[in-house]
C-alpha cells in the first residue's frame, strides 16, 4: 500500500489549505462560490398556479391562491448539503458530494471512510435515510497493475459496505485513470420538511455538543512519521510508537463510523442546528455555522475532546493548530446546537449499548448573544480520549482532563 501512503502524505499540504492555513480558507472559498447559490423564486401575487392559469382554474371550480405561498426551505452553497424544493408539492431534494485522496494505508477502511464522509453531510441536517449514492473513483496510473487490481476492489467494497450500513446503495458513478488515487461520492435523498433540520435556529442558552474526538489529521500524519526520522525526532519525546499506533487505529475507526445515530437523536432531543467537522477544523466549521443563524448569536467553545497524545504531538511538531481549532478533520463528528436541558441526555443516550460500539459525545461549548461569530477560549480544556485497546492512562497535559463528562 506504498502508493496510498505516499498519496496520503501529499494530502497533508492540501489539508493545511483546507484548514485555512494556506491562501484559500473558508472565507475565500465561500466568496468564490457565492454566485452559484440558487435564488428562491416565488410566484408573483395572483400567479399561484404554474403558467398563470387562474382563469382556467376558476372555470373548473378549483381554488386559486390570492397570495404567493410561503417559500420552501432552501439551502445552497456554504453549508453541508444543498436543499432544493422540487416541483412536486412538499418535497425537497437534498444532495451533497465530496472526495479526497487516501489518508490511511488500509484500502478497505479508506473506502468506508470516504463513504462515511459523504453521508455525514446529510446526517448533519438530521437526515437519516439516503435514497441513492454514486461513487467517484480515480485509479492511479502510476501504480503497478498487480497492486492496483488488489487495492481498487477493496476500496470499492469498503465504500459499498458503509453505504449498506447506512441503509442505502451505490447504483453508479464515475471511474477514471489519473496520476492520483481519489475516492468519494454523491449522496441524494428526496424528503419532506420534517425529515431534515435546517442549520439556522440556534438560540441563546443552547449548548454545543460534539460526537467524535478531534485529532484525526495529527494521528494520520504521526503514523506516517514513524518512518520519517526527521519528523519523528520532533515528537518522540512526547509520545511512544505504541501510542502513535493506538491513536492511528482510533482515528481510523472514528473516521469510518457513520454519524447516522447522532442524526436520528437530533430529532429526539430537538436540535436547533448542526454541522459536521471536516476540512476547516472545529473553529472554521463553527464560524461557518454561526453565520447561518437567524438569531444574533455566537458560539463559544470551552472544551476540546482530542484523541490521546494528539495535542502533545501537535504542540511538539509546531504544526496543525489542533488546540487553535484549525486542524483539518476527515469524517469528523457532528457539532450540534441543543437546548441546554437536552444536551446531557443526548450525550448519555448516544453511548447506549443498543446503538453498538463507538458512539460518543461531549459538551464542548455554549451559544451566547453575539454577532454570528465563533471562537475558542484562550485556554480550552483538553479532554484526552483514550484509544480502544489503551491499557494505561496517558500522561495528561496541563489544563487537560481524561474525563468524558466535561462541565462548562
Amino acid at each position: 500500500m506504498a502508493e496510498v501512503a505516499a498519496t496520503g502524505a501529499g494530502g497533508e499540504a492540501m489539508a493545511a489549505v483546507a484548514a485555512g492555513e494556506g491562501s484559500s480558507g473558508p472565507e475565500t472559498l465561500l466568496k468564490l462560490l457565492a454566485g452559484l447559490t440558487r435564488p428562491v423564486v416565488l410566484p408573483a401575487p395572483g400567479r399561484g398556479l404554474v403558467g398563470g392559469l387562474e382563469e382556467t382554474a376558476q372555470e373548473a371550480g378549483l381554488p386559486v391562491r390570492a397570495e404567493p405561498s410561503p417559500p420552501f426551505p432552501t439551502l445552497g452553497i456554504g453549508m453541508d448539503s444543498c436543499v432544493i424544493p422540487l416541483r412536486h408539492g412538499g418535497l425537497s431534494l437534498v444532495q451533497t458530494t465530496d472526495f479526497f485522496y487516501p489518508l490511511v494505508e488500509d484500502p478497505y477502511m479508506m473506502g468506508r471512510i470516504a463513504c462515511a464522509n459523504v453521508l455525514s453531510d446529510l446526517y448533519a441536517m438530521g437526515i437519516t435515510e439516503c435514497d441513492n449514492m454514486l461513487m467517484l473513483l480515480s485509479v492511479s496510473q502510476s501504480m503497478p497493475e498487480e497492486e492496483r487490481e488488489k487495492i481498487t476492489p477493496l476500496m470499492i467494497k469498503g465504500f459499498r459496505d458503509a453505504a449498506e450500513e447506512g441503509g442505502t446503495a451505490v447504483t453508479g458513478g464515475q471511474t477514471v485513470v489519473n496520476p492520483w488515487i481519489i475516492i468519494g461520492g454523491v449522496a441524494t435523498v428526496v424528503c419532506q420538511p420534517n425529515e431534515f433540520i435546517l442549520p439556522d435556529s440556534a438560540v441563546v442558552g443552547d449548548v454545543l455538543v460534539l460526537t467524535k474526538p478531534l485529532g484525526t489529521q495529527v494521528a494520520v500524519n504521526a503514523h506516517q512519521w514513524l518512518d520519517n526520522p526527521e519528523r519523528w525526532n520532533k515528537i518522540k519525546m512526547v509520545v511512544s510508537r505504541e501510542e502513535v499506533e493506538l491513536g492511528y487505529q482510533e482515528a481510523m475507526f472514528n473516521m469510518a463510523t457513520l454519524n447516522r445515530i447522532a442524526a436520528g437523536l437530533m430529532h429526539t432531543f430537538n436540535a436547533h442546528a448542526a454541522t459536521d467537522i471536516t476540512g476547516f477544523g472545529i473553529l472554521g466549521h463553527s464560524q461557518n455555522l454561526a453565520k447561518q443563524q437567524r438569531n444574533e448569536v455566537s458560539f463559544v467553545i470551552h472544551n476540546l475532546p482530542i484523541i490521546a497524545k494528539m495535542a502533545a504531538i501537535s504542540k511538539a511538531s509546531g504544526r496543525f493548530g489542533l488546540l487553535q481549532g484549525t486542524s483539518a478533520e476527515t469524517s469528523g463528528g457532528l457539532l450540534i446546537c441543543l437546548p441546554r436541558e437536552q444536551a446531557a441526555r443526548f450525550c448519555s443516550e448516544i453511548k447506549s449499548s443498543k446503538y453498538g460500539e463507538g458512539h460518543q459525545a461531549w459538551i464542548v461549548g455554549i451559544v451566547e448573544k453575539g454577532n454570528r461569530t465563533a471562537r475558542i477560549i484562550d485556554k480550552p480544556r483538553v479532554i484526552e480520549v483514550l484509544p480502544r485497546g489503551a491499557t494505561a492512562t496517558p500522561l495528561v497535559p496541563e489544563n487537560s482532563s481524561a474525563s468524558s463528562e466535561p462541565s462548562l
